[in-house]
């Protein structure tokens, strides 16, 4: 599935949840969609699940 595709669908659960739930349901929505795409990039190794926690090393050694 295309980039594109995977954008339009993820568009239209949100708007169906702005719609139908108020902006609450569009909050929750989003939220579960980027935890659930963090998640997918870390199974799928493209992500470490260190670099989420880690200070970015400035100032630190």
């Amino acid at each position: 599935m295309s980039m594109a595709a995977v954008g339009l669908v993820a568009g239209m659960a949100l708007g169906f949840a702005g719609y139908f739930g108020g902006f609450g349901a569009f909050l929750l929505v989003a939220a579960l969609g980027a935890v659930g795409f963090v998640a997918g990039r870390v199974f799928d190794g493209d992500l470490e699940p260190g670099q989420l926690f880690r200070a970015g090393g400035r100032g630190r050694r």
